[in-house]
C-alpha cells in the first residue's frame, strides 16, 4: 500500500468519530425524509413564459428563501432594469444569466409540501440551450409547463419552431410521464385572467399533447397561474379574481400527482451526470432503480471499474441509503475522478448494466431537417439518460404502421416526418442502456441533429 494511500485510509478512519453526534441527527432527519416520497420536477417552455420567475416564486412561497433575499435581488434587477425579473433571479444564479434574462445550466432547488420532497430542475427555454433542457428532463419525474397567456406569446411558443412544441415532444420521450400545463401570466393587461383566454389555450394545446403520446385524461392537467404575483401557487384563487377557476392550486397539484417509482429491489442503476474531486472521487446523478448502502461494492460501467460507497449524500446531508428517484452525490474509492464520464453507470456488480456499440430500437421520426430523408446511413446524436454519442443508423428493418401498431410487410428503405421506424443503430464507443420494457429510463432516447431534435425512440433489443 503506497503511504499516501494510508495516510487517506488513516484520515477516512479517523473521521467518523468525530461525526458520530451528526450522523445521529442525520438519521432521524433520514427517517423523515423516508417517509416523504421524492420527485424531481422540471420546468419547461418558451424562453419567456415565465419558468424562472414561477420556480422562485415557489421557493419563496414554500419558505425556502427569505424576504431579504428577495430585497435584494429585486434591487439587482432594477438596478439593470429588469424589474419584472426578480423572481427569476432566484433560479438564475449566474451572472450571465442574469444580465440576460436566460437559463442556462439547469438550476437547482429544493421545497416541500405536506407529502413530498420535491427538487425543483428549471431547464432553459432557449432555442440553443435545448440540450441543457435535456439534461434537466431526463432526470425528472414530473413536467411542469409554463406557458405564457400574453396575447402573442403563447402563439410564438407553441407554433413551429417554437419551444413549446419541442420541449413537449422530448420531456415525453425522456420519460416525464406526468405533465402539469400551467398557465401562466394570467395577471396581464391582455389576459386580465380571461376564462376564454384559458380555455383557447387549454383547447390548442390539448391535441398536440395527445400527438405527443400524452394520455390527457390520466397524465396531464392544466391550471391558471400568475408567477409574478404569486397566485394560485400556495393557496387557491380568490373568486373575486378569477370567479370561473374553482380547481386546485399548484402545490396541491402537485402533491396529488401520482409517480409510479422505480423497483428499490431490482438491480442498482445510477448514469452518472457529473463527477468531481472532494476527498476522493464524487459522482452525482439520479437513481433510477434500486438502492444503494454505505459500503456497498459497486461496479462503474462500461469500463468495470470496482469500486467502494465512502458516502452517500442527499442535498446537504449525509445518509446510509438511498432508493430509486433520490438525487445523489456519491464519494467513492477505487477510481479516480479522471477515469469517468458523464454517462457512465454506476451499477450492480452481481448484475451490471448492459454495455453495447449496437442496438435495436423502435423510432418515431418527428422533424428530419429540410425534406431529408431517413435511410441507413444516417448520422444523428444520440441522448440516452446521461449519454450524448454520435450514432449512425446502419439499417432499417421494418416500417410500423401507426394506427394499427403491426409491422408492414413492404422491406423499408427509406422514412419520412411522422414513420415509425424499427432500426439497427450503431455508436462509436461503448454506452450503458437497457431494453426499455427492463428499465424504462435507461431504455429511451432522442436523435438530434444539427441541435434539432428529429426523433424518439426506445430500445427493444441488444
Amino acid at each position: 500500500m503506497d503511504p499516501k494511500q494510508e495516510v487517506q485510509a488513516q484520515s477516512v478512519e479517523a473521521e467518523p468519530k468525530a461525526k458520530v453526534k451528526e450522523i445521529l441527527s442525520v438519521q432521524d432527519e433520514e427517517d423523515e425524509q423516508m417517509k416523504k416520497r421524492h420527485l424531481n420536477v422540471v420546468f419547461i417552455g418558451h424562453v419567456d413564459a415565465g419558468k424562472s420567475t414561477t420556480g422562485g416564486q415557489i421557493l419563496f412561497l414554500s419558505g425556502q428563501v427569505d424576504d431579504r433575499t428577495i430585497q435584494k435581488y429585486e434591487k439587482e434587477a432594477k438596478d439593470k432594469s429588469r424589474e419584472s425579473w426578480y423572481m427569476a433571479y432566484i433560479m438564475d444564479t449566474n451572472e450571465e444569466e442574469r444580465v440576460k434574462g436566460k437559463t442556462v445550466e439547469v438550476g437547482r432547488a429544493h421545497f416541500e409540501t405536506d407529502t413530498t420532497r420535491f427538487t425543483i430542475l428549471d431547464a432553459p427555454g432557449h432555442k440553443s440551450y435545448v440540450p441543457n433542457m435535456i439534461s434537466g428532463a431526463s432526470q425528472a419525474d414530473i413536467g411542469v409547463l409554463v406557458i405564457s397567456a400574453r396575447k402573442g406569446e403563447f402563439e410564438t411558443g407553441y407554433e413551429r419552431g417554437g419551444q413549446t412544441r419541442e420541449h413537449v415532444q422530448l420531456a415525453k420521450t425522456l420519460g416525464v410521464t406526468k405533465l402539469l400545463v400551467v398557465v401562466n401570466k394570467m395577471d396581464d393587461p391582455t389576459v386580465n385572467w380571461s376564462k376564454e383566454r384559458y380555455d383557447e389555450i387549454e383547447s390548442k394545446m390539448i391535441p398536440f399533447l395527445k400527438q405527443s403520446g400524452y394520455n390527457v385524461k390520466k397524465d396531464v392537467s392544466f391550471l391558471p397561474i400568475s408567477g409574478l404575483m404569486g397566485l394560485n401557487i400556495k393557496t387557491r384563487l380568490d373568486k373575486s379574481l378569477c370567479s370561473w377557476w374553482d380547481g386546485p392550486c399548484l402545490f396541491e397539484s402537485l402533491d396529488s400527482i401520482e409517480v409510479p417509482m422505480g423497483d428499490p429491489k431490482s438491480p442498482f442503476r445510477m448514469p452518472i451526470i457529473d463527477k468531481f474531486k472532494d476527498m476522493g472521487t464524487v459522482v452525482m446523478g439520479k437513481v433510477e432503480s434500486g438502492t444503494i448502502r454505505d459500503g456497498d461494492s459497486l461496479l462503474i460501467m462500461p469500463n468495470k471499474d470496482h469500486v467502494k460507497v465512502v458516502a452517500i449524500y442527499i442535498d446537504e446531508n449525509r445518509v446510509t441509503l438511498a432508493g430509486p428517484g433520490e438525487n445523489l452525490r456519491v464519494r467513492l474509492s477505487g477510481v479516480e475522478e479522471e477515469d469517468i464520464l458523464s454517462g457512465f453507470v454506476l451499477s450492480s456488480a452481481a448484475n451490471p448494466i448492459s454495455t453495447v456499440t449496437e442496438f435495436v430500437a423502435q423510432l418515431q421520426i418527428l422533424e428530419l431537417l429540410d425534406n431529408a430523408i431517413f435511410t441507413a446511413g444516417y448520422k444523428a446524436v444520440l441522448h440516452v439518460h446521461s449519454v450524448v454519442e454520435e450514432c449512425e443508423i446502419v439499417e432499417l428493418l421494418q416500417q410500423i404502421d401507426p394506427k394499427t401498431r403491426k409491422p408492414i410487410k413492404k422491406k423499408v428503405l427509406f422514412v419520412k416526418n411522422g414513420a415509425i421506424v424499427l432500426c439497427r443503430v450503431q455508436v462509436n464507443n461503448v454506452i450503458c442502456v437497457e431494453k426499455f420494457s427492463d428499465f424504462p429510463q435507461l431504455g429511451r432516447f432522442t436523435l438530434r441533429t444539427e441541435g434539432k431534435t428529429v426523433a424518439v425512440g426506445k430500445i427493444t433489443a441488444l
